[in-house]
């Protein structure tokens, strides 16, 4: 499988590594140059230098025998318009975005783009067509439901880092799914501790959001 990665922050880094390392053709497009020399040093030719929404840079890229392409980079406006270029001029099988913010959902949906997404867990499982049945179900439902995927960073300020999952008062009727650490997804438990740096992706109702942010984020 051929995968094109455009973003190449942390989670188009370990993307396009746990890809590669798991066998799959994989190219990253970032388009600083400082950052590519960084993501040069360990990941070598997988990394190319490009505007990943521009058609020229995709054309480069292979996008014409692409699977997959993934745009996770730190703008939503750039993801829309590389997943426009791979929808219309290249066709390709399989496009995924990363939203950065909830909200822009809809915006995606509205051009079709079918895998909206804001986790390197769920990107990565998406890609390799390893989600079980029963675990899309919820996923389907957040487009007309009143659920929403809610993306925490936590850092040394958060009142929740170093507590245990047990110990942490959540707002009624949601939960902790998925914890990313160190670029690797941990299946949450009531014993799990919270650590700085770590990613914390919890489903919420709608209305909950930012009782939920207060949560894990200092007032």
């Amino acid at each position: 499988m051929y995968v094109i990665v455009v973003g190449g922050g942390k989670v188009g880094y370990y993307l396009t590594k746990t890809l590669s390392q798991e066998g799959h053709e994989v190219l990253l497009i970032e388009r600083d140059p400082r950052r590519v020399a960084q993501l040069s040093e360990e990941l070598g030719e997988l990394v190319m230098f490009g505007y990943g929404d521009e058609m020229r840079t995709l054309e480069q890229a292979g996008a014409a025998r692409a699977d997959a392409i993934v745009a996770v980079t730190g703008g939503d406006e750039d993801n829309l318009v590389i997943c426009q270029i791979a929808q219309k001029r290249f066709k390709t099988p399989r496009i995924i975005a990363r939203v950065n913010y909830p909200k822009n959902r809809i915006l995606f949906e509205k051009f079709g783009i079918e895998h909206v997404v804001s986790s390197t867990e769920t990107i990565l499982m998406m890609i390799e067509q390893q989600i079980p049945s029963a675990h899309l179900i919820p996923l389907a439902a957040l487009k007309q439901g009143n659920l929403e995927i809610v993306e925490v960073d936590l850092d040394a300020s958060s009142p929740v880092v170093g507590k245990s999952l047990a110990e942490i008062s959540l707002p009624e009727g949601s939960c902790v799914v998925s914890i990313i650490r160190a670029g690797r997804a941990i299946v949450p438990q009531g014993d799990t501790k919270l650590e700085e740096g770590d990613t914390v992706i919890t489903l919420v109702e709608s209305s909950k959001e930012a009782q939920m942010r207060q949560t894990f984020i200092p007032r």
